[in-house]
Formats: structure tokens, sequence, C-alpha cells
């Protein structure tokens, strides 16, 4: 007699069965129960998808909120270790500390739901919780100062990364064997959608946290990873099929350290390097770029020539998953680009020219921003569950359509808009980005065999992380290219304008844009930081200083050279976003069916 194991989804016999091909069997496994055990299998198999869904909505909401939470804190982080990340050769601890768990998380994610397909995915998420909760306590901890201090943050940063990575990498396999398909779009909905919004969350959270200690940034997720942790080993198990192999040692090491070098080779691109105004001329940059390519070509010929591979390249031979992934890239490129040119559009010009304190600015950024948030909040719970009777097609090419309009109408905008209009524009992204996720994110795990979803979710997640990744290094390059060619004269001109000797005001407009685009991302006053070696304030009468330092001389002065740039980022991710709609028209029919 077979009797069934409801923690790991064995039967004593060793078969594996899913929750749902579980009821209606009864004790014997062979249909023979009686109709109250039916009853109890079907209600227990009924209570238990919904606990997956909180528990596993929690961890991707706690990783993706700390994937942005230092973005708006760091002006309180830095002063906090006492470090000015906008020195000379202090940047790169600010770099780090923006994309370092962005690095780590689009790296690793393959190999953990690869992983999670070989010893199990709901043991590689309850171990994740447990590491995020430890790191998040390290983060809080950190005894140290200056490029020490940074140090020790971006280390444990990286430690956390690979605890919200097992988060990801396995939250939506866990679903999708939890949920039936009927039900499946609307359960990847719901976490996919709360994934993104804690992006932007992320700011708010880490804006308010700010104000009360920097500590309380990384302080606010240990709880959360403490209960998380005690509630997911409590409450999950195994109901997916497992599939026992060998790990592929030779593609996880080209794989990450080809991703690694590239996505590191990006970073290191924003910051100038000779005279220029970027480092895409550096040859270490170079070097990394072509080395990275090379072992990312190298990793695509492993994973062809050995049996158990991480990366299944042979899925993408399902143009369901192919034209997903595709589009998921894109997508996510565009979001992360239109993320960071929002928060510099409103930290460095609007919200000063409307009286707003530089350094209150993060914050207010992040609740202006909100509009966006309620978009994907709308949209992706109500697109998942149509999608689920309609196929997810006809959601995801039309929310790629209405994100490119989107696009589109804050090209037209002035740089001094007015809110509602903004508002509504940042609204209809939201609405069109929670369109596509839900349904894509479902299409493409509906799409692939059961034991493969562990490395699905992995490989869906590895796009989506290196696209917010590169978004940075191709949105700030552009911009920052933008403004290379006309801020240095808008900038000399008018600090001479209010009595900066020639020499000084020369010497400022030489300085990389870099550091006057971070400075307004930043929270601080960009004249100060910028005239604070030379001293020139304190000789200057009070009625220059005065409206050198006030709310509306930078705004005016950069508005210009920032809206060439913001129509060039803008512009490449309409088009983007156009690609990625084509590629979602493509799937095919009802690919989650």
């Amino acid at each position: 007699m077979t009797v069934n194991d409801p923690r790991s989804g064995k039967t004593a016999s060793g078969a594996t069965a899913s929750g749902r091909d579980a009821v209606g069997k009864g004790a014997s496994g062979e249909g023979g129960g009686t109709p109250r055990q039916e009853r109890d299998d079907r209600h227990q198999d009924d209570r238990y998808k919904w606990v997956a869904l909180s528990n596993t909505t929690l961890g991707v909401l706690i990783a993706t909120i700390d994937g942005s939470i230092v973005i708006i804190s760091l002006p309180a982080i830095f002063r906090g270790i006492g470090l000015d990340p906008l020195a000379p050769g202090n940047i790169g601890y600010l770099l780090w500390m923006i994309l370092g768990y962005l690095l780590v998380s689009a790296v690793l994610v393959v190999s953990l739901g690869r992983l999670g397909d070989m010893f199990g995915r709901v043991r590689m998420y309850n171990m994740g919780f447990a590491v995020f909760a430890c790191a998040s306590l390290a983060l809080s901890l950190d005894p140290f100062k200056g490029g020490s201090g940074a140090l020790w943050l971006i280390g444990f940063r990286v430690v956390q990364a690979v605890g919200g990575s097992m988060l990801t990498a396995n939250s939506a396999a866990i679903l999708t064997d939890a949920f039936p398909t009927r039900q499946r779009g609307m359960a990847l909905g719901v976490n996919q959608i709360t994934a993104l919004a804690g992006q932007f969350l992320g700011l708010i959270v880490g804006g308010l946290l700010a104000t009360v200690d920097w500590r309380a940034v990384f302080w606010v997720s240990v709880p959360i990873g403490i209960v998380g942790t005690i509630w997911s080993y409590r409450s999950l198990r195994e109901t997916g099929s497992r599939r026992p192999g060998r790990i592929d040692w030779a593609g996880n090491l080209t794989f990450t350290a080809g991703a690694g070098a590239l996505l590191a080779s990006i970073t290191y691109g924003i910051q100038p390097y000779g005279g220029h105004s970027t480092g895409w001329t550096n040859p270490l940059v170079l070097g990394g770029l072509s080395t990275g390519g090379l072992l990312l070509v190298i990793f695509c010929v492993v994973e062809t020539r050995i049996p158990e591979p991480m990366f299944r390249l042979s899925l993408f031979r399902n143009r369901a998953f192919a034209a997903g992934n595709l589009a998921a890239l894109l997508t996510s490129i565009a979001r992360g680009g239109l993320q960071f040119m929002l928060i510099i559009w409103l930290q460095g010009i609007w919200l000063p020219l409307h009286g707003y304190d530089f350094e209150r600015t993060p914050l207010w950024a992040g609740i202006f921003m909100l509009p966006l948030t309620l978009g994907f909040l709308i949209a992706g719970p109500v697109s998942g569950y149509l999608s689920d009777r309609f196929g997810a097609r006809l959601f995801s090419t039309s929310g790629l359509v209405l994100v490119a309009c989107s696009f589109l109408g804050l090209l037209a905008l002035p740089v001094d808009f007015s809110y509602p209009t903004f508002a509504a524009l940042l609204l209809l992204s939201g609405v069109g980005q929670g369109m596509f996720s839900a349904p894509n994110t479902s299409a493409i795990m509906g799409s692939v065999a059961p034991e493969q979803r562990g490395v699905a979710s992995g490989m869906r997640s590895t796009f989506q992380n290196s696209g917010t990744a590169l978004s940075m290094g191709l949105s700030f390059s552009l911009m920052i290219v933008g403004l290379a060619g006309s801020l240095p004269h808008a900038l000399s001109s008018g600090l001479q304008a209010q009595g900066v000797p020639a020499g000084t005001a020369a010497q400022v407009a030489g300085l990389p844009p870099v550091s006057t685009l971070f400075a307004t991302f930043l929270g601080n006053n960009p004249i100060s930081h910028l005239l604070a070696p030379s001293g020139v304030l304190d000789t200057l009468p009070t009625h220059n200083v005065a409206v050198l330092t006030g709310h509306s001389f930078f705004p005016q002065l950069v508005s210009g050279p920032f809206h060439d740039g913001l129509v060039t980022v803008f512009g490449v991710a309409t088009v983007m976003s156009l690609v990625a709609a084509l590629a979602s028209l493509l799937r095919g029919r009802r690919p989650s069916s």
C-alpha cells in the first residue's frame, strides 16, 4: 500500500506527485479514497496554494524592495559612515552600492533555479530567506567608517543578494507547481507585480527610514526575514517534481565569470576616463566586455555538449519561451531607464523648481512616482486573471504598446511639466507594464515541463535582472553623452554671471558630468557640492551665494542639456518597447495553456 507524504510530495514508493495530482487519489493513490478523504485532500490543496502565494509574495517583495531601498537612502548611509561618495576615487563605492545587488541577482538566479530543480525548490527558497535575514542583520551592524565601512556594506549587500536570488529564482516555480493552470496567471501576476512594485516601494521606504537612522534601512529587513524564514520552513512543502542530477560546474563558472565581467564593465563604463566623460574607451572596460562576451560564447557551446546543463538552451526552441524572455529583457531595460531618469528629473530639476530643498527631494521623488506603482498594482493581478481565460498575447502586447505611448507622452512634456499630466503618463506606464508582466510570466512558466520550472524561472529572472543592470549603464551613458555636449558651456557662463571667477568656473565646468548627475541623484545641492573645494562661495556677495545655491539656479541651468539627453534615453526606450511588443505578438496562441 502506498501512502502520500504531505511534506515531500513523494509517495512511500518514491514516486513524485504534485499536490494537484494527489487530489482525489485517497490513501491508496489509485483514486479509491472515500468522498470525505477526497474533500479533505482538496481542501488541504486549496489552502496550501494560498499559503504558498502569501509566503512567496512576501519573499519577492522584501527581496526587490532591498534592491532599490539604498538608492534614496544613499546620502544618509554615506553620511553615517563618514564618506563622500562623490570625492575623487570614491564614486566606485557609490556605483557598487547601487549595482552590486543587481549584478549578483542577474548572475546567480539561473544556477540557483537549477539547484532548486535538483534538490528541491522549497529547500532553496527557505535557505534564501535565512541567508537574507542574516545578511540584513550584518548590514545594520556595520562597525567601520570610511572606505572600510563602505566595503563592509558592499560585501554584505552581495551576500544579501545571494539570499534574494534564492527567493526570486524559485518563487515562480513554487507557485507554478502549487496552482492549477486555470489560476496560474493570477497567482504569478500577484507575485510578479509585487516584485516590480517592490522596486518602486523601496524608493519610498528608503527615504522614510533614512530620516530616522541610516541603519534602519537595513534593520527593517531583519524581522521580516526572520518571520519569513520560520513561516516558510513550517508551511511550505515540495509539491513539484524534482530532477536529481549533477551540478554543471563548467556552465556555472563560465556563465558567472562571463556575465559578471560583462555587467561589471558596463558599471565602470559610466565612470570618466582619460579626459572622456565616460569610460567606454578604458582598456580595462573594453577588455572586460570582450572577455565577458567570449566567456558567454564558450558557455553556450559548453551547454550544448553536456547531458545536464544549467542553462537549457533547448528551451529557446519553444517560441513562447523565447519570445517571452526577449520581451522581458527589452522591457526591463526600458523600465530601468525610466526609473533612473525620472528620479534625476524630479530630484534635479522639477522638485527644486517647485520649492523643495535638494535634501528633501529623494523622499518626495519616490512619493511623486507613486502613480507608476499604482498602475502596476491595479493592472497586474487583473490582467493575470484574465490571461488565464484569454491567453497572454493580447494583454502582454497591448500593455507594451501602452508603455511605448507613455514614453512618447513623456517626451512631449516640457521639463517644468504640469504634475497631473505627468502622473497620468506614469499611471499609463504602470498599467501597461502590469498588463505585460503578469501574463508574460505565466506564459513563460506554463510553456516548460514541470521538472524544468526551476531553471526556467531562473532564466526568466536572469533576463529581467540583467536588463535592470544594463539599463543603468545604457541610460546613464546616453544621458552623460548628451550632457557633455552642452552642460560645460551652460555651467561656465552661468557661474561667471554670478561672479564666480573665470578660472574657477572653467574648472567646475570641466568636471565629468557624472559628478553633477550623481549630486542630484544623492539629494545634494549640486552647485554647493561643485564649488565647495574652491571655497569661492565664502568670497562672493550674499545675494550671489543665495542665487547660486537657491532652488532655481541649477535646474534652470541644466534643463536644456538634460532634456536633450532625456529625448535620447526615452527615444531608445520607446523603440525597445515596440520591439518587445512585436516579440510578444509573435509568441503564438495561448502558450500558457
